[in-house]
């Protein structure tokens, strides 16, 4: 059996030859390679034969394109692919295709192919035999389609650095055994929702108490210790043998955003306990507790309060939100207590700061850095601080036809005016970013001038000076725009997040046990709010961001990244809980 040991000590051609059909008729790819060796691990080969093509020219990356074959196209048809193109294509059913379907595929291959100059290409086997649908297949085709031709050779290339992925795992007889665990219980829970179509996990909802119970059944099952406390959290503990030693925390939220996607917040609950699971089974007990919780809610949907999961834990818990009201008039209160918990512990479940060492979160990246640098984990270096508004805008409705326009108080028109404001006044600052996420017309009509508007504002940057002097300004600038048009304008802060930066030596500890797996350390930003945010007012924090497919998509059912990615993540957490130096 071919292994990555045999592969180092193979003269140049005879490594090309063992690689041979891992990228499509290209064997140029592995014949660069070649000279780096030894490779210490199969990380650090795959990242190798990526860079070998990133460095290659133009019409070398085209060709490699046009090696690949067409889905279910004239070459399947006639038997002519290589094997590992018909096995791959096989495991999906494209070999299946009902009528339909193949004229369907033959329409978009056609289409493509007359756009981008290349055939479609598309990871449709999975690392563990699975692969994708043939409507998802058909979904992703057609959607890329839209594409520019940039965008779509850039992810072309990606899929082709995919498929060799796998390829090579094949041929090394590799299983991402963890990875592909915590991918598992992701599709699991991913199938409960509020909403019939798409993922939607909202606060002490069914599908989110579904959920908690779940998580707390795999705790078990690793065995951790587990329990569902006053505001829903799902709390593990893999114990150590010491009984007063202190605890290191780790976790993420399971609530999702409305039609959200299946990693956000819950790959960093699952990707430990499969972590736990692994040392369990090995009999392997850490010098420190490992406390991993699923935070019951960080995304704000039901009641618009961030973090009602983490600030419970850090102590920050505001009392008052247990009177505020979803949008069928149920109290937070009284959906607590109709889950089975009781909002008078909840002061209670505050930690101690003296009894923690740290608190490391793994998240997907929700956005395109790291896919874009061809890099499968990223090293938080601090999460951006946010401020969040709702604001009412109250005009005049009037007759459409009738009303001149010189003579309106349109409340629609001063929405967007201020959409453009924001955008313009944080285009061009580093790290900052400003959203208008929310924009509505109560009860509009398509001949009625609108007489009210309702919108959100969304201000985020790593300074904090940075982002309250966009929030000064934006604010002013409503003011004027409002004044300027004859509009009331109602305004309340609903968020306030100071940026939090990470732990300097859990960073490097984490940097260290990712460079061990053979990838070399970045450091990124992180433009969205994580847990961690809250958790660093209780100790110091690091997160770990994995790799999102899709261009970066998140909060979306697009959402997407690989069991190889996870258990790179998993291989790294591992390392790191191994290695943690505890510290007074």
């Amino acid at each position: 059996m071919t292994t990555l040991a045999s592969l180092n000590t193979l003269d140049d051609a005879a490594f090309a030859a063992a690689l041979h059909g891992i990228y499509e008729h290209s064997p140029w790819i592995a014949e660069r390679a070649a000279p780096r060796r030894p490779f210490a691990t199969l990380a650090a080969l795959k990242l190798a034969l990526q860079e070998v093509v990133g460095a290659a020219g133009e019409d070398e990356r085209l060709a490699l394109l046009r090696a690949h074959p067409e889905l279910a196209g004239k070459a399947a048809i006639a038997g002519a692919l290589t094997q590992e193109s018909t096995d791959e294509q096989r495991a999906c059913g494209l070999n299946l295709c009902s009528v339909d379907e193949y004229a369907r595929l033959q329409e978009l291959n056609a289409h493509y192919n007359e756009k981008f100059g290349f055939p479609f290409i598309l990871a449709v086997k999975g690392p563990t035999g699975r692969g994708l649908t043939r409507t998802g297949i058909i979904e992703t085709f057609a959607r890329r389609l839209k594409n520019t031709r940039t965008d779509e050779c850039a992810e072309a290339l990606r899929q082709v650095h995919r498929i060799a992925e796998i390829r090579l795992s094949a041929l090394l007889g590799v299983v991402p055994e963890l990875g592909a665990r915590v991918m598992d219980w992701c599709d699991t829970i991913g199938d409960w929702s509020d909403a019939d179509d798409g993922l939607t996990c909202a606060y002490l909802t069914p599908a989110h108490r579904r959920t908690a119970a779940q998580i707390a059944a795999w705790m078990i099952e690793a065995g951790m210790g587990a329990h569902i406390d006053g505001v829903g959290n799902v709390v593990g503990r893999y114990a150590s043998n010491d009984p007063h030693a202190k605890t290191l925390m780790t976790g993420s939220h399971y609530d999702t955003v409305k039609n959200g996607g299946k990693y956000d917040g819950r790959l960093g609950v699952l990707l430990p306990i499969a972590v736990a699971a692994h040392l369990h089974a090995r009999g392997e007990r850490l010098p420190f507790h490992l406390d991993v919780v699923g935070f019951a809610e960080e995304e704000g949907v039901r009641y618009q309060s961030t973090f009602l999961g983490s600030s419970a834990i850090t102590g920050q818990f505001d009392a008052a939100l247990l009177d505020a009201v979803d949008a069928d008039g149920v109290l937070l209160r009284e959906a607590i207590v109709g889950a089975g918990h009781d909002p008078a512990a909840i002061a209670a479940m505050a930690r101690n700061s003296d009894d923690l060492l740290g608190f490391v979160e793994v998240h997907i990246e929700q956005g395109p850095v790291l896919l874009e640098r061809g890099l499968p984990l990223g090293v938080v270096t601090a999460i951006a601080g946010s401020s969040r508004y709702m604001v009412e805008l109250l005009g005049v409705a009037s007759h459409a036809g009738t009303t001149p326009m010189g003579m309106r108080r349109d409340a629609a028109a001063a929405a967007a005016d201020i959409v453009l404001l924001v955008e313009t006044r944080c285009s061009g600052v580093a790290s900052l970013v400003g959203t208008v996420g929310q924009l509505e017309v109560p009860n509009g009509s398509v001949n009625v001038i609108p007489g009210a508007c309702r919108l959100s504002l969304d201000i985020r940057a790593a300074d904090d000076a940075v982002r309250l002097a966009a929030v000064e300004d934006i604010l002013a600038g409503v003011k004027q725009i409002c004044a300027r048009r004859g509009i009331e304008e109602k305004l309340w802060k609903i968020v306030e997040a100071e940026a939090a930066p990470c732990s300097p030596r859990l960073m490097d500890a984490l940097g260290a046990a990712i460079e061990r797996q053979g990838v070399p350390r970045f450091d990124l930003l992180s433009g969205a709010g994580h847990d961690a945010m809250q958790m660093a007012q209780l100790t110091q924090v690091a997160m770990l961001f994995t790799r999102c497919g899709n261009g970066g998509i998140s909060h979306n059912r697009l959402e997407t990244m690989t069991a190889d990615d996870a258990e790179l993540a998993a291989q790294v957490l591992l390392d790191f809980l191994r290695r943690f130096e505890v510290r007074e």
